[in-house]
């Protein structure tokens, strides 16, 4: 009697325990009034919200952001430097909208005129930009649209620098999403500059129009957005215990419309969700045989981290699968993929990553070859 009531006590224990750390119960999403908007997590790509994900709207200055991402490029690249200064045009010193108030015919620093994009959202600083980089804002728009093409954003299609209001120029929240992950993935040294709360220059102090970058520690860009027509946009990100979410919000009604928005969304992505880090960039995964190579094994992982959200408290129920693609026969290159990692959540699977050779391995001798060759007959 007493060994059973001992186990009674031990399974009421228990069960306590796990009911203490089982998963939180995911309601539906903060109900936003907005035309659209996405939550996405910025590592694995979930998409935790999102409602007209896929509608053309009208991205207003969140346009700059793809500005930003091509001049960071050209900067990486050294077809441009920060101590480089710029002719102002009269084009960019008449532009309409919000303005940096640079002077036409002066030569101003990029690194001047990209924190003005930036944080004040200058339009003349942007015009200014866009004409070195593609010798005239129609120009750049062509190259605009080059490189939304290149980061799969489908429903994207630029007509000027600036967000200016044009009959065919359009984005989606889920298009915005994708080029805010690749800024923040591609160049955090110049993403840090999106969390800029002001910014001083010819004695003029430009405040940063995120009101969230107050409001939130956590929130670090990314860029505001706003025409009669479009309404009042924001695209957001934020950092919190290692994960970060990327959020867009198109169409609110008011300055503190979108920053309420973007801030509920936020919350219920960090509140309800965890990202789990399950392998790392270049990680042996597998090292399965490499036939008439010049090793017999070959290690392969995967290309990029690998991550995967699901909801707070079910991380002990993800798992990985890796196979090869059997037999693999040399030589191996690290481009062609040569197996697959799936992730799995209790018995649904949410992911398949491509797993590559871990460097180039050519093939071998003639005896290795003629012996390998005979080996597979019976493989």
């Amino acid at each position: 009697m007493r060994h059973s009531r001992r186990l009674a006590v031990l399974c009421l224990v228990a069960c306590a325990f796990a009911s203490a750390h089982a998963a939180l119960p995911i309601p539906k999403p903060p109900a936003i009034d907005a035309r659209a908007l996405i939550l996405i997590d910025h590592d694995s790509g979930r998409v935790l919200a999102e409602s007209n994900a896929d509608e053309r709207m009208e991205p207003a200055s969140l346009t700059k952001v793809m500005t930003g991402y091509i001049a960071f490029e050209a900067l990486k690249d050294g077809r441009l430097t920060l101590t480089e200064e710029i002719p102002i045009s009269e084009r960019a010193w008449k532009s309409e909208g919000s303005r940096s108030f640079v002077q036409v015919g002066t030569r101003i620093p990029v690194e001047v005129l990209l924190k003005g994009m930036i944080v004040q959202s200058g339009n003349d600083a942007t015009i200014a930009l866009a004409e070195r980089l593609g010798g005239s804002e129609e120009g750049f728009a062509q190259i605009m649209n080059a490189y939304a093409k290149k980061l799969g954003m489908r429903n994207t299609n630029y007509e000027n620098s600036t967000g200016l209001p044009g009959a065919n120029h359009y984005t989606t929240a889920r298009d915005m999403a994708t080029l805010a992950r690749a800024v923040i993935r591609d160049y955090p040294e110049y993403y840090q500059w999106y969390s800029l709360r002001e910014f001083v220059w010819n004695n003029i102090r430009q405040q940063n129009r995120n009101g969230l970058l107050a409001r939130d520690a956590s929130v670090d860009g990314i860029k505001t957005g706003h025409t009669e027509s479009a309404g009042y946009c924001l695209a957001t990100s934020a950092k919190r215990d290692g994960m970060r979410l990327v959020s867009a919000v198109f169409g609110t009604k008011s300055m503190r419309a979108r920053e309420d928005a973007s801030a509920a969304l936020l919350n219920y992505g960090f509140t309800f969700y965890e990202t789990v880090k399950l392998k790392g960039r270049g990680e042996t995964v597998l090292a399965p045989r490499l036939y008439k190579g010049e090793e017999e094994n070959i290690a392969i992982g995967p290309r990029a981290d690998v991550y995967v959200t699901v909801g707070r408290g079910d991380a002990a129920q993800v798992t990985t699968a890796a196979t090869a693609n059997e037999p693999l026969l040399a030589p191996a290159d690290p481009a062609t993929a040569a197996g697959e990692l799936v992730v799995s959540v209790g018995n649904d699977v949410v992911s398949r990553v491509p797993l590559y050779p871990l460097k180039a391995v050519p093939e071998g001798g003639w005896w290795t070859r003629m012996i390998d060759g005979l080996l597979l007959m019976w493989h």
